[in-house]
């Protein structure tokens, strides 16, 4: 009964807290009771509380609950009466608040066998003690315990590899990748352990998964492995590059922007990185995305990444070896507006790239949408004029003649 108007009455919150004689004691001593369906009861009302603001989790705190609450979780409580201690925590440590004090009652211990057992915890538990986890990560000597001493990277990384709930699964990686994004020691124990591959296995299309899984799988894999040269090899090795290149083609709008963003990234990592994309095939299907994506986002990260692939002679010798690129490319360049689009810019700077070989000027010249490019010139875009000037000497020189001049 007290649940539930707590739940239907605010104000029954603060009569809670302030009015009641010692409201919050009797409370924190029912977590105690040997009734599985009174603590059950006694940790929602708490959780209630908690969630009011940030007076309350103050009086919870000061009152001593988070030790009890840390009980429910060591014991042989039920799954439901720990999947609401875990809520509980989860509440009062929101933005790293109350850190300390569940680190020091053996919280993070407590919260990281949770997940070694999530075959007997099960998934909502699992997921609320990695939510925990994830705030208590915000302290760094806090994370760095987690790592070097209370084993929870390889805990995580078994949560990926076994066959976990898929929702649990979808917290762990959210959790190794702020775990990774502390420190540079951190990122290196989380790749040591496998890391990377299992969240390439992630993406396979072979396993079903949801989008939103493999969404978190990408970021993740964002987080960890996009700044080190190594962690790219690794993900090269594991197959990454396919998986991406399979969801531009066939992911639903959600799924393809997220491996749009990881392709736009692998672009700007090396030259060996743009020479193994462009191996796999990507430079037609960031093309298909210019010419086919909603939005406008999406066809300016495309174009910015193909201008990057154009870097590498490898890349723009294997682009024009299909008359179908340049000519979409042109076509693309389309007066649909006044001034050029930044996607429209960055395939300017593909095409300058292009214009640099003599095959790639010879596909210009004889593609039918050449015009777009002359009108472009015309209106005195710096780029166009550019490319203009470098098949200078051909059929198009007197089509131009004076356009650069000006």
């Amino acid at each position: 009964a007290l649940n539930e108007v707590l739940r239907d009455d605010d104000k029954c919150v603060r009569v809670v807290v302030s009015d009641v004689a010692d409201g919050i004691g009797v409370l924190i001593g029912l977590l105690e009771s040997p009734d599985a369906r009174v603590q059950e009861e006694a940790l929602d009302a708490i959780s209630v509380i908690a969630g009011y603001d940030a007076s309350c989790k103050g009086d919870l705190v000061g009152g001593g609950v988070i030790a009890p609450v840390i009980r429910v979780l060591n014991t042989g409580a039920g799954t439901a009466a720990k999947e609401r201690a875990a809520r509980v925590l989860s509440k009062l440590t929101e933005n790293a608040d109350n850190a300390w004090a569940v680190a020091a009652h053996g919280g993070v211990t407590a919260l990281i066998n949770i997940c070694s057992d999530h075959r007997a915890s099960g998934g909502e538990l699992v997921c609320a003690a990695c939510r925990v986890l994830r705030s208590l990560v915000g302290v760094e000597e806090i994370r760095k315990y987690m790592v070097a001493d209370a084993g929870a990277v390889p805990v995580l990384v078994s949560l990926l590899q076994g066959p976990a709930d898929e929702g649990a699964q979808i917290q762990a990686m959210e959790l190794l990748a702020a775990i990774a994004s502390g420190d540079s020691s951190s990122r290196e124990v989380v790749l040591q352990e496998g890391t990377a591959e299992s969240l390439v296995r992630a993406l396979d299309p072979g396993i079903p998964r949801s989008s939103k899984a493999r969404e978190v799988a990408l970021r993740a894999i964002d987080a960890l492995c996009f700044s080190s040269p190594d962690s790219i090899d690794r993900l090269i090795g594991a197959v990454f590059l396919n998986r991406v290149l399979f969801f531009l083609r066939n992911g639903d709008t959600t799924l393809q922007h997220s491996a749009l963003k990881a392709a736009h990234r692998l672009c700007h990592v090396s030259e060996e990185t743009k020479k193994a994309m462009g191996d796999a095939g990507f430079m037609p299907e960031l093309v298909g995305i210019v010419q086919a994506a909603k939005s406008i986002e999406a066809r300016e990260l495309a174009a910015e990444a193909l201008c990057a692939m154009m870097s590498v002679h490898r890349n723009r010798k294997r682009f024009v070896q299909d008359d179908r690129n340049v000519a979409q490319v042109l076509q693309l360049l389309g007066p649909d507006e006044e001034k050029p689009s930044p996607a429209k810019r960055f395939l300017l700077s593909t095409l300058v790239h292009l214009a640099d070989s003599n095959s790639g000027r010879r596909k210009i010249m004889s593609s039918e949408h050449v015009r777009n490019l002359e009108k472009l010139a015309e209106t005195n875009v710096t780029d166009a004029k550019k490319i203009v000037k470098k098949l200078g000497g051909s059929k198009l020189r007197n089509m131009f003649h004076g356009i650069w001049s000006l």
